[in-house]
């Protein structure tokens, strides 16, 4: 998914067990989508926690944040409730969105494995390496600000440092976006 394409609808569950669309958050203004790998590790507890710490600069901008990971949403609902998040967290268990986002780690392994076959000396090790980052971290980092007609105007990938994502997300919203009249 990149900037300029149009986001597709997804339902997925959220923290407290309620079906959300994307479509439906799109009807009140632009939407902040943060994928992240694992909820409640070190990166993935700052990045949301910044977005939560922000929550009043987004609204001023009418822009909702939505946190996704492939996490349960029992995870999400414990994750939610120990960092105090003001938004929803939606559990992509499956991986189905994040790979419709271009996300998901494993995406690429069909990819990765015919190129593994084709040999080198190495080519194992790197398989090896390849399917323990997905299975550790099953999603990349990426933030995608959608606005309200479903267009992605902005996509943030940063794999370490976990405030640019909000940071930039903001500053386009405070800068560059333009709202689409209603």
């Amino acid at each position: 998914m990149q900037e300029g394409d149009q986001a597709p609808n997804f339902y997925l569950y959220d923290h407290t067990g309620s079906r959300r669309a994307l479509y439906s958050f799109l009807e009140n203004g632009p939407v902040v989508l943060f994928f992240y790998p694992i909820a409640s590790s070190p990166i993935c507890s700052v990045e949301a926690c910044h977005f939560r710490d922000l929550g009043a600069d987004f609204a001023m901008v009418g822009a909702q944040r939505v946190g996704i990971s492939p996490d349960s949403v029992d995870k999400q609902a414990r994750f939610a409730q120990q960092r105090a998040f003001d938004f929803p967290l939606l559990s992509d268990a499956d991986g189905t969105v994040a790979s419709h986002f271009g996300v998901r780690r494993g995406a690429l392994a069909a990819i990765a494995e015919r190129v593994s076959e084709r040999g080198g000396r190495h080519a194992h090790k790197r398989k090896q390496r390849r399917g323990l980052l997905a299975r550790m971290l099953p999603v990349k980092r990426v933030t995608f600000v959608i606005d309200s007609d479903g267009t992605v105007v902005k996509k943030i990938s940063s794999e370490l440092r976990a405030n640019i994502h909000a940071n930039q997300a903001l500053w386009y919203l405070q800068t560059q976006h333009r709202p689409l009249a209603r």
